[in-house]
Parts: structure tokens; sequence; C-alpha cells
């Protein structure tokens, strides 16, 4: 059995690396920075990748392939893009014992090998517009790395648009922020806020960036995702461009987007406790777990049976169940093992529930109010776990809303009250902003904080912005916090 994982109020990084290693999530590769996902969790990664790749077609996106590796000189081509990923960019100078005449980049991002195809793709106004996805991984050589949130390899995918027009960029860059929402809010429970990002947080090359703050247990802030409307840059480094109806040769318009494996991290620090792992159903490998229980042969036999009827019910229920009959582990390191791991529901089968024709139904979260033991009877057993499933599924959204709520302050106009907040118990903090980029890294390095988005309409204060931290007029309201 393992150890007893660190409360999370003690040390939150111990309790998430301990919570990695002993769910089995992952596990360290012999690469520096780099992770091993083992398959419990990378089932959580394919549940994540099939229900976004249903969002990305219903969006009428397709899904193509690209190489990993691209020739420096396009890397180079745009300026900007290459100096924000120079520090992070793992080079390959040999093939065998060759010298390569051109050194190769490892993508940390497909922009640079993308466009020149495009370039070939995109003649004329009927190409476009042209709407791609990438399932892929990517390199970035990170100097502190942590698994899933931060490590120097991870998978990822990354949508790349082409349009004829700055609107339809921008529609489709705020599009795929709210499918990222949709996905983060419905599947993972994670409430979020959305945003632009500043200047200084914005995407090398891009032209504005819109991101996914999530707030975790510890209260810090997560970026789940972002969404770039890249402008002409891209089309304009490598000559992209198509014929108007008009006849006029015109650049395209471009956006990107991504989400990557950090969601998994994302996943269990919005829910997890001192006892493990909080899974959403929807992301959960298994949503029942059955543990029969029995104390001789006779019972053995007896109680498997009825856990296989109440598996055959689940499965006709289009519930992911799984039952646990290992010999040699005692039901009380079976359920610690499972609660470990995250399962939402785990099932007792014993012989007194045999004879009763019941289960009973143990709930891994509990809201409030709620039984977390409650027997059910065999019949309806596949509509009752669905109906109790989907009452989960809501309650933890409803809980991570409540605590992003409880830990956001708004209108802080005193520097000192800031400072104080986030050398605290941080969280979200609605302040007004200059908008002076010194006044913005002043803040940074004073208390490690940064404007994690200017907030959209819907998530903005009703009163007007206070002033900055700086004391000069708001040109309008931000929200900061300590982030990963």
């Amino acid at each position: 059995m393992a150890k007893g994982l660190t409360p999370q109020s003690e040390d939150f990084s111990a309790w998430y690396n301990e919570i990695v290693q002993q769910a089995e999530l992952a596990s360290h590769s012999p690469v520096r920075g780099c992770m091993v996902i083992r398959p419990y969790g990378y089932r959580i990664w394919e549940l994540m990748q099939s229900a976004l790749d249903d969002m990305f077609k219903a969006t009428g996106h397709q899904n193509a392939y690209f190489p990993l590796f691209l020739p420096k000189s396009a890397l180079d081509r745009e300026a900007e893009h290459v100096e924000g990923f120079a520090p992070e960019t793992a080079i390959v100078t040999h093939a065998g014992r060759a010298k390569l005449e051109e050194p190769l980049v490892v993508r940390p991002t497909s922009e640079a090998i993308i466009w020149p195809i495009l370039s070939d793709w995109i003649h004329s106004y009927r190409d476009l517009p042209v709407l791609l996805n990438q399932w892929a991984n990517v390199v970035r050589w990170e100097m502190r790395t942590r698994p899933f949130l931060r490590t120097t390899e991870f998978l990822w995918q990354e949508g790349h648009t082409a349009h004829a027009t700055t609107e339809e960029a921008e529609e489709e860059t705020r599009r795929m922020l709210g499918v990222y929402r949709t996905f983060m809010e419905d599947w993972m429970a994670m409430p979020v806020i959305t945003g632009l990002k500043t200047d200084s947080e914005r995407f090398a090359g891009a032209l504005r960036t819109y991101a996914c703050e999530g707030l975790m247990k510890d209260n810090k802030a997560l970026q789940a995702g972002t969404s770039h409307h890249l402008g002409q840059n891209f089309a304009r480094a490598f000559d992209v461009r198509y014929q108007t109806e008009d006849g006029e040769h015109v650049y395209v318009w471009s956006t990107s987007w991504g989400v990557s494996t950090r969601l998994v991290g994302g996943l269990i620090m919005t829910h997890g406790d001192d006892d493990g792992l909080i899974l959403p159903p929807k992301l959960a490998p298994h949503e029942v777990v059955i543990v029969p229980i029995w104390r001789n042969d006779d019972q053995r036999a007896t109680v498997l049976e009825a856990g296989e009827r109440a598996r055959s019910a689940l499965n006709e229920a289009g519930v992911r169940v799984h039952v646990d009959d290992r010999e040699g582990l005692n039901p009380g390191s079976k359920y610690y093992d499972w609660e470990r791991r995250g399962v939402p529901l785990r099932l007792e089968i014993g012989p007194r529930d045999v004879e009763s024709d019941s289960v009973m139904a143990v709930r891994r979260f509990t809201p409030e109010g709620a039984d977390r033991k409650v027997s059910h009877p065999m019949a309806g057993l596949g509509a009752w776990i669905r109906e109790t499933l989907d009452s989960v599924q809501d309650e933890l959204l409803e809980g991570a809303r409540r605590r992003r709520d409880d830990a956001t302050v708004r209108g802080v106009e005193d520097y000192a009250e800031f400072q104080e907040l986030m050398h605290g118990s941080g969280g979200f903090a609605y302040t007004g902003w200059c908008g002076e980029s010194d006044c913005e890294q002043k803040v940074k390095d004073d208390t490690k904080s940064t404007i994690r988005v200017i907030p959209d309409e819907e998530f903005q204060s009703p009163e007007s912005p206070p002033r900055c931290l700086c004391g000069a007029p708001s040109i309008g309201e931000v929200v900061r916090a300590k982030a990963y």
C-alpha cells in the first residue's frame, strides 16, 4: 500500500508530485524534464482528446500531420516568433556522423513548418478558409519542469487556420476560445475566466492572444488554453497570398490555438484532495469500480456473478466500469487504491448485498448534505448510476466555481493590500491597470504575480475599474494572480 499523501495545506507542490506517482499517472524518464505517461494517465488524455476532437470537427476543422523537424531558416523568417522561442529550441546538427548542411529545429510549435506548405495549397479565395488541427508532440527546453504542467516534451493539439479577412480570423480566434471554455467547464468541471493577454504575455508573433485561466486549489492560476489571432505576420514571412474575386493578390489572415497535457495537471489540482485524485466522471478511465467481497470460495462465486450482472447493466447504460476481482488484496486495500485514483463511484457487493439483490454505492466526492454511501437495488441500477454520475459532474463544477469565487477579490487599489494578498492567500485579484508595461513588470517583480487576462465582458466587475496599483488612472480592469 502506498504511503499517505502530504496534506495540501502543508505542501501543495509535494502533494501534487506524490499523487502523480501514487495514482500511476506518470513516472520519471531517463531524459531530464521528460515524463513517461502511464496507462491510467494516458487514458485520461485519450478521453480529453476524443471530446476535443469531436468539438473541433463540429466546427469544421480537419486533422492533418506535419513534420517534427523544421529547417532553422524557416523559424528565422518570422523575427518576433524566433526571438520568443530561441531560449527553448532544441536543434539537431548531425545525422549519424555527418554534420547537416542546415541545422533542424525540433518543433516548439508548428507555424514555421505549416506556413511554407500552406503557401503551396492556397492560391485563390476559393481555397479559403483552411481549417486544420494537428495532434502532436512538441519540445521546449524548459529549465524547471513538473509532470504535466511543464515538461521538455509534451503532447498537445495545435489548430492552424487561414482566412480571407481579419474579421474572419478574429471570429475564429474567439470561437475556439469558446470551444476550450466549453470543454473545460462541461468535461473537466474546471471553471475558467477568458480574456485578452497583455502585449508582454501574448504569443510570440501574434497580433492578439486570448486565454482561459483556471484557479487551482492552492489559489494559483493555470493558463489552460490559448487562442491567437496571428494577423498577417506569418503570411508575410512565408508569402502566403490568395487571389481575390477582383483579381488582387493579398496576404491571408491566420490563427493558431492549442491545449496540451497540462490539462491533466489542471484536472488534478482543481479537484484532488488529501486522499488523492477526484476525477469528473466524463474524464475518468473508470466511472465505476465494482469491488466484490468474499470470505470463502462459495461466497466468491456468488458475489462475482452478481458483480458481472452489475457490470452488464452499467455497460448497457454506457458507463465505463471495471470489476476489481484481484486475489490477495483485502477489500480495504482496494478501496484505498481506487480512492487514490479518483474513481467517481465504487460499488461494493458482498454476500448480504447478494441476498438483498442490491449494491452499496460509495461516492468519491460527496457534496455537503449528501450521503456518501447509499444502498440501491440491482433493478434499475444502470439508469440510477448514470443519473448519479451526471450529478457528480455538475456538483464538481459547482464546487470548483464556488472555491474560485471565494478566492476572488475585486476593486483592489491599495498596493500594500495587494502585496499582502499575493504573499498570503493568493487567488484572483481584480485591479485597475494604467496600461504601462513598466508598471506591469514592477508588480511582477515585487509580488511574482502577473496579469492573467484583461477579462471578457461577462467576467468584468459591474463598477468602474479602480485606479491602477501604481496610483495612476486605469485604462481598464485586469485579473492578476500568481501562476504556474
